[in-house]
Parts: C-alpha cells; structure tokens; sequence
C-alpha cells in the first residue's frame, strides 16, 4: 500500500478494483487485521482497529469469499452458528437466527437446515457463505470476489439477490472484484488500484464519465458510454410532456437507460412514454427521445490532474 486513504460510509457497498497484483485484496484484509499495518491506521467509528481485541474485532466483521470456506462435515445450521456459538448463544437463537437467514438469502429453512454443503450447488454454497458472514448482524461485511467461481447465470442472479438483501439488511460493505462490470453494479462508490495507490474514487456514474487519467479510462473499457446507462435510470434525466396518442412502448421511470434505449431499438421507435410505478393507475408522466439517452453515450475525454 502506498498512501491507500479513504473513506466507506455507513451502509456503502465500496468496490475495490484494479489489475492483479495492485493490491486491493491486501487492503481488505488489513480491515480485519488478517494482514497487519505497518503505518497509518484504520478506524471503525472513529476507534482505530489496533485497539480493538483481535476477537472483538474480527466477530464485528463479516467476511465472505470466492472458495466459500463452508465446514463439511458440519450441517448448514452449524455453519450458520459458528460465530454466534463462539459468541455463547444458545442452541434456540442460533436455529432461528439460521432459519431467519436462510429465507432471506433464498433458500429453505425447512429443508436445508440439517442439509451438509456438499449437497448444495455452487451458488446455493454461496448464498449460505453470506448468511454465516451476516449470522451475528456485524455492521461491517468485506467481500472477496465472493462471486469469482459462479458460471455466469447464476453470477448475475447472486449479484442481483445481494442488491435486494441489502436493501432489506444494510451493511457497510467493502467488496473486492475484478470484474470491472460487476464493480459498475454492486458500487456505491468504485476505487480503482493501481500498485497500491488509489487512482481514483468515484460512483459508478462519475467514473464511466469522467475517468481521471489514460489507465482508468481503458480500464473500464472503450464501451464506458454504454456501460454508463446500466447505471442510470429514466429518472435521472428530464422527461419531456407526454405525447398525444402514446408513443406505442412504454417504460417505468426506474428502467435502466440501457432497458430503455433496448426497447426503442426493438419496437422501433424513437419515443418512449414512461410512467409512475408508484402510481395504482400506471399514470404516463412523461416521454422520452431516442437522441436524449444516445447523446449520454457520446465519449468524453480523461480529465487532466489539474482538471480533478
């Protein structure tokens, strides 16, 4: 690491990417002392982590990655209970809180709980992964390519699942990938690494269109304009008046830009009327053009140092 400083919010999925070797797993797991600082520090609510219990620290922290790590020889619920066992809960509280979170990553408290790992297909074993990381409601998770060794499908559907549960459950997150796709979905905010410095900090939506030098703007690819409307929706850009007759297709206002521009090319047409999800009659707000969801795509260049 070299002069790594940042700030993750409460309740913030923080993605750090970057090439292989640039050091965004050292940082991670330095969070929980899994690998020792040897200057600066880290705090968690203002106290630093070197005056924290090592136990103390680590039971605060959840922590998922990519090989899963579930005990075989042990049932998913005690999986589930291992820090909450080490913590002195008893056998009861332990049941409810696995059976609790077994239904909220998907799966069946009923069915699954006695059920041992090898049972379960890759992405169930995931899904049970991050509900041992939640089990004792630590306010912190860090994530290690948690998703890496999930076939595609079943990738994007996990990805989609955790944005859902963590909506419901809101956890300070710090998430490390290297897929810069997947970092333009999960992220709150995005840091990009490079040999142990942070290039540059950003929502999804400010590093897709302003990427601050040469190496951030390749690295998420020639394509960032239309990767930039994956991460914005109807409702973030100026409808106009809704047009006599309808525009014969139709889009909620929280559709992706990319949804929505889909649809047009389909039904070929260049307006859209978009309406109010929240509204019991589907009411049309407004419509929109072809030319104003294009025009988000046209390049831009990196931004000078001075310009940052």
């Amino acid at each position: 690491m070299d002069d790594l400083s940042f700030t993750v919010e409460p309740g913030e999925i923080c993605v750090l990417i970057g090439p292989s070797g640039c050091g965004k797993t050292t940082a991670l797991k330095m969070v929980n002392r899994l690998i020792s600082i040897s200057g600066g520090d880290i705090t968690i609510d203002g106290r630093s982590i070197r005056s924290l219990g090592l136990t103390d620290l680590r039971r605060g922290i959840g922590y998922v990655f990519q090989q899963i790590g579930l005990f075989p020889h042990m049932s998913i619920e005690a999986n589930i209970g291992t820090v909450p066992r080490l913590m002195g809960w008893s056998k009861g509280r332990i049941r409810e809180r696995a059976s609790e979170l077994l239904e909220l990553v998907g799966l069946d408290p009923e069915s699954d709980l006695k059920r041992y790992p090898g049972e379960f297909s890759g992405g169930q074993q995931q899904r049970i992964g991050v509900a041992r990381a939640m089990a004792a409601d630590p306010p912190i998770m860090l994530m290690d390519e948690p998703f890496g060794a999930i076939d595609p499908i079943a990738r994007d559907r996990l990805q989609n699942d955790f944005l859902r549960l963590h909506k419901q459950v809101r956890k300070t997150i710090i998430f490390v990938t290297h897929d810069i796709d997947e970092a333009i979905k999960m992220g709150d905010k995005i840091a990009i690494m490079r040999a142990g410095k942070l290039v540059q900090l950003a929502t999804a939506d400010d590093l897709l269109a302003n990427p601050v030098d040469d190496f951030v703007a390749s690295f998420v690819g020639e394509d960032r304009g239309l990767k930039r409307l994956r991460v914005r929706t109807l409702r973030d850009i100026e409808l106009d008046p809704p047009i006599d007759g309808g525009a014969g297709a139709s889009a909620y206002m929280d559709t992706s830009l990319h949804l929505a521009l889909s649809r047009m090319l389909a039904e070929g047409t260049t307006r859209l009327d978009v309406m109010d999800e929240e509204s019991n009659e589907d009411a049309v707000v407004g419509s929109v053009r072809l030319d104003a969801i294009t025009e988000l795509i046209a390049p831009q260049q990196p931004t000078s140092p001075q310009d940052r």
